[in-house]
């Protein structure tokens, strides 16, 4: 990167919009595609589809130079997700042999890319801005480094918070080394952001695929994003 990337975080995704998931098994995935050229919106300025896809790709450098750095000050060697590949139908894209369903991104070890439905990214994207994608790609790419890191928990949901937390702490860590930046505000809409993207209340903890209640995620992130890895079981 050779600029400081703005985030303009998340806000106002309609409730159970994002199911961020950690797949698992042998896995199959299509090839790089473009987004839709009719990738423009208003409502967070002129968005194009150029502007989407370097975007993506800016997310996904930042995400994997920060994971390269920590590996390095541990003394580890550092190897990136191989992928990262755009679907737009369900079953399109298959980790172990489970079809990845449309609204959603996903980390498949096996394979070891990061997938994520494009028109859901997109539309995304065109609401709330480029903060989005930074997040969409910080809780997946904290998925390959549980993985990297031999990292599991017997419940979906403290594999997910843990990833939040790690998400949380590649943004903050960033901001503080200048490399990413936040606009005045924007901590405040990252936050009602997060409120929307919760398990319902009436979902059992222990349900899997459980992700954690608004405030649990919420929670999570701001521990990453003001204490980095250390708030999130790592160092």
């Amino acid at each position: 990167m050779t600029r400081p990337v703005v985030v303009r975080v998340l806000a106002l995704l309609a409730a159970g919009a994002v199911a961020l998931a950690c797949g698992l098994g042998e896995a199959g995935a299509p090839p790089e595609e473009d987004p839709p050229a009719s990738s423009r919106s208003t409502e967070d300025g002129t968005m194009t589809a150029e502007e989407f896809k370097s975007d993506i790709q800016d997310a996904k450098s930042s995400a994997e130079s920060y994971w390269a750095d920590r590996f390095e000050q541990s003394g580890e060697r550092f190897r990136p997700v191989r992928q990262v590949v755009p679907y737009t139908r369900d079953g399109e894209v298959d980790c172990g042999g489970e079809p990845v369903p449309r609204n959603n991104a996903v980390y498949c070890p096996d394979g070891d890319f990061i997938a994520y439905d494009i028109n859901f990214a997109v539309a995304a994207f065109q609401k709330v801005g480029d903060a989005f994608l930074y997040y969409l790609l910080g809780h997946e790419y904290a998925h390959a480094i549980q993985a990297r890191l031999g990292i599991e928990h017997r419940l979906t949901i403290d594999h997910e918070l843990q990833a939040d937390c790690m998400a949380g702490a590649y943004l903050g860590d960033s901001v503080k080394a200048k490399t990413l930046s936040v606009d005045d505000g924007d901590l405040d809409e990252f936050q009602r952001g997060l409120l929307a993207v919760g398990d319902d209340p009436s979902v059992p903890w222990f349900t899997p695929g459980a992700h954690g209640t608004a405030e649990q995620r919420t929670e999570s992130f701001f521990l990453g994003y003001e204490k980095s890895l250390a708030a999130c079981d790592l160092n």
